[in-house]
């Protein structure tokens, strides 16, 4: 798994480690039960703290991404693939909504009409 940060980009390294894994595994990268290298490793291989890459990693474990398993290490999640594809148009939605000058609230709401 080849992971690259932007020194460029504005947004915090912990969410570009995270953005950068969820690509991988969007991309078919990493597939559902494959292991992830240690943080440790992936910390040296991207040039930041081991921390900055933990709490990545801990991001995507709580959008159920990655599973933590003790003895096992991190691995992705069974439906990772179609849930890193959801959560990616649901943050396009997001930005398409605020730029059309509705809250995250509107948004909530609108979604709760269409049932």
């Amino acid at each position: 798994m080849l992971l690259t940060l932007d020194a460029a980009d504005g947004r915090p390294l912990h969410e570009q480690v995270a953005g950068a894994i969820r690509r991988a595994v969007a991309e078919g990268e990493c597939a559902p039960g494959d292991r992830l290298p240690p943080a440790r490793d992936l910390s040296r291989a991207l040039g930041v703290n081991a921390n900055t890459v933990l709490r990545g990693l801990r991001t995507l474990r709580d959008e159920g991404l990655l599973e933590f398993r003790r003895g096992r290490g991190v691995t992705v999640a069974e439906a990772a693939d179609q849930r890193s594809q959801l959560l990616d148009r649901a943050r396009q939605l997001v930005a398409d909504a605020a730029h059309l000058g509705y809250s995250r609230s509107d948004l909530v709401e609108m979604i709760r009409g269409l049932s």
